[in-house]
């Protein structure tokens, strides 16, 4: 009798060691829009540095494709689901509608129990993250749009490639000079499944993509109309511009047929190793003739959607580590955003040896202190708001119809749509 109970507490006390020791560790998604060419090999690094130093947590990251906007279509199908992400970069455009209409964590009350964590971030930056007094997310990726070219084309061009267009008025003459040289094209502006270089032209021309008052769409204005048919008349007119795909522009610019490209720092790693037979370089956007530079600031804060307490913390364990000195200098060299811990650029244990070696980055520092907001559009039907903007830009684009027509038909539509 004595033996079988001895069998017996040793099979439960072995059984107890089994089950602990073969406790599964909590597992969270974590959704992003960095694909191969933008930022991906460093998103695939950090889970590896994370889960070596969490052995409890386990990260799945997963690209969404269609930037912003297509990360935010399948979250819509994932809560509807009842399967979101646990983590998620939203863009900085899609905050508010992601904040007024998809349950998620709100991140105040780590505020009060995280004093650490919030310890160097600047307040201006931190309220990227703030609507309504509330912290709905951590501004994670900051950036801004810059200018890169080839000089080698400038040079065959016979122009200076030490002196590259500081207007969009002087980009137009020496566009013209390198079609006629070259016969290569002189632009590319990005164009991907957002807003954001549209608002960045906007914003340069004096204008503002919606009212102060958030009743009114800016995009029939007379500076945005003027911006907008500048851009039209730059690919159908005098035909120096690409109108492409965000890829196709960026190859396009890689393999030397376009002497400029207008795309975010966020992609000077795959700039500067990629360019085929010329070195890159950088500039701020041009400005729009003695108007003060202005863009839009690119990016996104990282949202909790989780909503079982121990796959929360896990995700707020993650953004802690994306956001560590040595989380944000793996994503800074591995993307080109900027830190949001601005004193990370100068410490010499972290990024300041990536920034005096990265000339590119220079630029994007030149303009972050006139970076204005990459307007997020309120109510349950700003993502339809953002929709019909981009599909006018890319109907502006196409050149059949004056730009002013347009882009007055989209206003007219997208301001039925934002609350009264």
């Amino acid at each position: 009798m004595r033996f079988r109970q001895g069998t017996v507490l040793l099979v439960a006390v072995l059984g107890l060691a089994r089950s602990v020791g073969a406790a599964e560790p909590v597992t969270i998604e974590y959704w992003h829009i960095n694909s191969p060419t933008f930022g991906g090999p460093a998103a695939k690094e950090l889970v590896q540095l994370f889960e070596a130093k969490h052995p409890n947590i386990k990260v799945v990251e997963k690209f969404q494709p269609g930037v912003y906007t297509g990360l935010m279509q399948q979250l819509q199908v994932s809560l509807a689901a009842k399967r979101p992400p646990a983590v998620a970069q939203i863009g900085y455009n899609l905050t508010a509608y992601a904040a007024g209409q998809f349950p998620h964590v709100l991140l105040d009350k780590y505020r009060k129990s995280d004093h650490a964590f919030f310890k160097g971030i600047p307040d201006n930056i931190m309220a990227l993250g703030v609507l309504g007094g509330t912290l709905h997310g951590i501004p994670f990726g900051v950036s801004t749009p810059v200018m890169y070219y080839n000089a080698d084309l400038f040079k065959a061009a016979g122009l200076n490639a030490d002196q590259p267009p500081q207007t969009w008025d002087e980009l137009q003459r020496q566009g013209a000079i390198i079609r006629q040289k070259t016969g290569k094209l002189a632009v590319y502006l990005q164009q991907p499944n957002d807003e954001w270089i549209d608002q960045t032209l906007i914003w340069g021309n004096g204008g503002r993509p919606l009212s102060e008052d958030g009743k009114r769409i800016g995009w029939d204005a007379p500076e945005a109309m003027e911006a907008m048919q500048m851009w039209q008349d730059m690919v159908n007119k005098s035909k120096i511009a690409a109108n492409l795909t965000w890829e196709e522009g960026l190859q396009a610019f890689l393999s030397g047929h376009v002497a400029m490209c207008l795309t975010t720092i966020g992609r000077q790693e795959h700039m500067r190793r990629n360019a085929t037979g010329f070195q890159v370089r950088a500039v701020p956007v041009p400005r729009f003739g003695s108007k003060p530079l202005a863009t839009a600031t690119g990016g996104n804060v990282l949202m909790i959607f989780a909503s079982d307490p121990a796959q929360e913390r896990a995700a707020w364990e993650w953004i802690k580590f994306l956001l560590s000195p040595e989380g944000a200098t793996i994503w800074t060299k591995g993307t080109g955003y900027l830190p949001p811990r601005a004193e990370l650029a100068n410490d010499p244990r972290y990024l300041k040896p990536f920034f005096d070696e990265a000339p590119l980055m220079k630029a994007a520092l030149q303009t972050f202190p006139y970076a204005k907001p990459w307007v997020s559009f309120p109510g349950p039907r700003g993502l339809e708001i953002t929709k019909i903007l981009i599909k006018a830009r890319d109907e502006v684009l196409e050149g059949k119809r004056p730009a002013e027509l347009i882009l007055k038909e989209a206003a007219q539509q997208a301001n039925a749509l934002l609350p009264k």
